[in-house]
């Protein structure tokens, strides 16, 4: 992925480069100066040190003027060191070399001295001043990557969201604002591969970060083309080389953030895809066994009641009609929990909130248990809370059925309270479904909630129960669409509780 192929834009600063190598810092003009001022004042200066103390040991100052243009070359680079150089041997010759006090030299091995004095010095100073250099790029290629390593451990800790991305990049250039723009597909008829390769590609904001961002080419200070999908557009000052060379890792990014975002989104997709096939293939499951039971049970009672040739008495037709009755509420209320179940999975519940006290939805929650299953003990003069009638109905009616279900010799006891109850942040009231029967392994209360899972399938030793395995689940949907938690615990002494917990109605009581 090539990022930053072409830059553009108005006032782009110009830093400080090497020769031959655009971009790329070297050392400073200040540092140049310093360097010179060191090879113009210290060769003198140890001329006259040495002078003052009447010592003329030829070899021993030949290596305080080396000694001096390694410190100028380690300051400003090569020139300085050439003229520390040129300077300290034309010194050693006047004031060191016989005959003392001129140019000229006696000695022809004097001569040569001098010259590989010069050459080495000079040697050592483009040694010395690559060296510092050298020191100087590596210095600034470690502070690229600590800021470009700094924004890769970010971008990882981050919300993952583009929009924060380019909050990075506009603080990392010093930006005022930052656009990712996408190109999509041009406007106009229908392409073919000829004029496709001739068409403009049309661009679309993608996300952007800070204050009246660019939304176009023209608007921009600087564009970086990250690759033929996307184009970073920049307002703000000059961009430097270095940046510039951030900007390129930063397009590089830009790819990896979209491309991140697009495997969650796609792995998303292919989680509901295979959430919509379980779920279809649990309701075949259950159309082909759960449903046909009470079917065929209505059908026998029915096809028993048109047989002319029988005469039921009474007490017989009475027990056929009820039994028909009975078979139908069954597939009512299995069809019910299809249906809604499969209104939570496709995230259309919509609840209608308003204050409901837990003894209103009792009445239409309890209709067709047995009076005697049940011991109410709600607590009295509860505040109301923050729920939907029809849901708080089905939620109560599902977690009673399945307490009467697999506790069949205890009674099913309803429990409320708001002492020390919060919810999301906010007060709350629990209602608590408590049975003694034989309870749940902890390691299974968490499969209680999934959709089309019976107790028995979770591992229950309780075996032999009818249903499809949703109202629990409807029970969960239902509750946290209304802003509540469902939460089942083991009870003291054996069995299970199922606690709704909701927040507490803050409107009037309607």
């Amino acid at each position: 992925m090539a990022a930053a192929d072409a830059m553009n834009g108005t006032g782009a600063g110009k830093g400080t480069a090497l020769p031959g190598r655009p971009g790329v810092p070297g050392i400073g003009r200040g540092r140049v100066l310093a360097g010179l001022a060191l090879a113009v004042l210290l060769p003198p200066t140890v001329e006259l040190l040495v002078t003052a103390v009447g010592y003329r040991n030829f070899a021993m100052i030949m290596l305080l003027h080396l000694a001096v243009a390694v410190a100028a070359a380690a300051v400003g680079g090569l020139w300085p060191a050439v003229v520390a150089a040129v300077l300290g041997s034309s010194l050693l010759n006047y004031f060191s070399a016989e005959p003392v006090g001129s140019f000229s030299i006696a000695d022809p091995s004097t001569l040569f001295i001098l010259l590989v004095f010069l050459a080495v010095a000079c040697g050592v100073g483009l040694a010395v001043g690559l060296a510092t250099r050298r020191a100087q790029e590596a210095a600034h290629a470690g502070a690229e990557a600590m800021a470009l390593n700094e924004l890769a451990l970010r971008i990882l800790r981050s919300d993952g969201s583009l929009e924060s991305f380019l909050d990075k990049i506009r603080a990392k250039l010093g930006m005022e604002a930052v656009t990712l723009l996408e190109a999509g597909p041009p406007d106009g008829a229908v392409r073919t591969p000829a004029t496709a390769r001739r068409a403009e590609p049309r661009w679309h904001v993608l996300a952007s970060s800070g204050p009246q961002p660019p939304l176009g080419h023209a608007a921009a200070d600087h564009a970086a083309v990250v690759d033929a999908h996307y184009t970073l557009l920049l307002r703000g000052g000059p961009l430097s080389g270095q940046h510039k060379r951030m900007l390129a890792a930063f397009g590089a990014y830009v790819v990896a953030v979209r491309e991140r975002q697009q495997l969650v989104q796609s792995r998303q997709d292919n989680l509901r895809l295979t959430e919509g096939n379980t779920m279809r293939t649990s309701i075949l499951r259950a159309v082909s066994h759960d449903l046909r039971t009470p079917l065929a049970g209505i059908k026998l009672a029915v096809s028993s009641l048109r047989q002319e040739e029988i005469s039921f008495s009474p007490e017989d037709e009475r027990e056929l009609l009820a039994t028909i009755e009975d078979y139908a509420d069954r597939l009512d209320h299995l069809v019910d929990n299809l249906l809604d179940m499969s209104r939570i999975t496709a995230d259309a519940v919509t609840p209608h909130l308003r204050g409901l006290a837990w003894e209103q939805v009792l009445p239409e929650a309890l209709r067709g248990v047995p009076e005697d299953r049940i011991r109410n003990e709600l607590a009295p003069n509860l505040p109301a809370v923050e729920a939907d009638a029809g849901m708080l109905e089905r939620v109560v009616a599902n977690l009673v059925e399945n307490a009467v279900k697999y506790a069949p010799g205890s009674d099913v006891v309803l429990r409320s309270r708001t002492a020390g109850v919060a919810v999301g942040g906010r007060p709350g009231s629990e209602l608590r479904v408590v049975d003694h029967g034989g309870g749940v392994p902890p390691s299974d209360i968490l499969a209680l909630f999934l959709p089309f899972q019976r107790l028995d399938d979770a591992g229950s030793a309780r075996e032999g129960r009818s249903g499809i395995g949703l109202g629990l689940a409807v029970a969960k949907g239902f509750t946290e669409a209304m802003g509540g938690t469902l939460t089942a615990e083991p009870t003291p002494g054996g069995g299970l509780t199922m606690v709704v917990t909701l927040p507490l109605w803050e409107g009037e009581q309607l």
